[in-house]
């Protein structure tokens, strides 16, 4: 850990979330719309091994204390690639070294692995957001130079905040994103009704080939989830990586694992059976939930079948 005090301020980086008191982060983490800004999901990536200097997400989480309270903090890492960021910045790394300068190692503000809106520094209510962002982008500036890094980068930023950090010499860069959102559906037939009649026609064709597979879906939330799906989980996400994006899998078996004991109660998959065994899924999406917020993160499957696919990850999740 640095230390770098400022008036009655302590700015402390630390290298594992660990280290970081779980109640204290929570408190500035839990009242956010976002899910991938709390302690157990954070810390749960670097004790699975999933980002960890070895796999080039080394953390280094920027931290304001005020009297042993933690008043504000960033989750944040050092990083000498790009992967695992789903932003593709290879040009401005290209661009860098045909310039003679060196992109890489690069400090980054985002959750690991996820390309979900909500990144933001996280304040305790009733604190000064502009006083306290001045103190952490100065921090972030001071750590940039000590340790010759090129720069700091914050990737899927909360649009409530993308001004405060523009205001503090930030630039945006606009990149494009999948929003469901449900316009007052009280049912799956009142959101058919947004579309034609082919359309419709199409959704129901789609919906109907999976029950004609002879395949039962099942939701399971929380609780109800058994500890046995949560290795399935890994192994399906695993076949997806393997199968169509190779080099992309970054979470480990030990992460899907460690979701069991503390963090089932945001998890949601939804299974798909066969209706002779309701024992083995052929295929499963995995979400998470917050409030009123489903986040879709991964899927796979071990046979294919037409139109799953489509049911699993967009129309059994609305």
């Amino acid at each position: 850990m640095v230390q770098q005090p400022k008036l009655d301020y302590s700015v402390i980086w630390v290298n594992r979330m660990a280290d970081i008191p779980q109640s204290a982060w929570d408190d500035l983490a839990q009242p956010l719309t976002t899910p991938f800004l709390e302690w157990e999901w954070l810390n749960n990536i670097e004790t699975s091994g999933s980002a960890t200097a070895k796999t080039g997400w080394l953390p280094n989480h920027l931290t304001v204390w005020r009297d042993r309270k933690l008043i504000a903090a960033a989750p944040m890492y050092v990083k000498g690639h790009s992967y695992g960021e789903f932003v593709f910045d290879q040009q401005w790394a290209d661009l860098s070294y045909r310039l003679g300068i060196s992109y890489y190692p690069k400090l980054l503000g985002m959750t690991p692995f996820t390309p979900a809106v909500g990144y933001r520094f996280l304040m305790a209510p009733g604190e000064d957001e502009d006083e306290l962002t001045q103190i952490m982008v100065s921090a972030i500036d001071h750590f940039c130079d000590r340790n010759h890094l090129s720069g700091c980068h914050f990737l899927f930023v909360d649009p409530d905040w993308q001004p405060v950090i523009e205001r503090n010499g930030f630039k945006s860069w606009l990149h494009h994103s999948y929003i469901w959102q449900n316009q007052g559906f009280s049912s799956f037939e009142d959101y058919l009704k947004v579309f034609n009649a082919n359309q419709r026609r199409n959704i129901k064709r789609e919906r109907k080939a999976v029950a004609k597979a002879g395949l039962t879906m099942k939701i399971f939330t929380g609780n109800d989830i058994e500890k046995s799906l949560f290795p399935l989980i890994y192994r399906f996400y695993s076949s997806t990586c393997d199968k169509f994006m190779w080099g992309s899998k970054y979470l480990t078996r030990q992460f899907f694992k460690q979701l069991y004991p503390n963090y089932r109660q945001r998890v949601v998959l939804i299974a798909a059976y066969r209706q002779e065994d309701d024992q083995k899924p052929v295929g499963m999406s995995f979400c998470i939930n917050k409030g009123n917020h489903l986040y879709g993160r991964y899927w796979g499957c071990f046979e294919e079948f037409d139109c799953l696919h489509f049911e699993a990850c967009y129309y059994a999740p609305i």
